[in-house]
């Protein structure tokens, strides 16, 4: 690490905090040629790979850019929006990889958005699995029952039925 007064290559480090809950560390920096102090910050990156095979950091805002076309009209605020991306981004981080492919964010997404609103989470799934069907939005929904049903009676589908 050059140090921004003097340009020398040599420095020490005198202290280290994590800060943005554990995402980042800010280093206090002393230079060994003019002794002068800086800062410097490190955060893990975090990369996505599209299917295009091009590469990019990942975003919090288009997780919330995306999710909020799907929101559009629903009883959804900001703040909803924003620990969905909060809860994606620690999702996807906890897999411990530098880079993750588009549709695993996708993927990410999907149960968050379903829990928060299931409206927006049909909207959402039928452009992210590419609908092309009635039928589709049918299974969908199906499967939205099911869950939603399951929720209400924890004792359903526990296989205890029958004995």
């Amino acid at each position: 690490m050059r140090c921004p007064f003097c340009r020398n290559a040599d420095s020490r480090v005198v202290d280290s905090r994590e800060v943005e809950d554990g995402q980042a560390i800010r280093r206090r920096r002393s230079c060994s040629g003019c002794g002068r102090r800086f800062t410097t910050s490190e955060t893990m990156v975090l990369a996505v790979v599209k299917r295009s095979g091009v590469t990019e950091q990942f975003s919090r805002e288009k997780v919330v850019g995306g999710v909020r076309r799907a929101c559009q009209g629903r009883p959804v605020n900001d703040d909803d929006l924003q620990q969905l991306a909060h809860r994606v981004e620690e999702s996807i981080r906890s897999a411990g990889l530098a880079e993750i492919p588009s549709h695993e964010v996708g993927l990410a997404i999907l149960g968050p958005l379903r829990e928060l609103d299931g409206v927006a989470y049909l909207r959402f799934a039928s452009v992210y699995r590419a609908f092309t069907s009635i039928e589709d939005f049918e299974k969908e929904i199906a499967g939205l029952r099911a869950a939603t049903a399951g929720e209400e009676n924890p004792a359903a589908g526990s296989g205890a039925e029958g004995a």
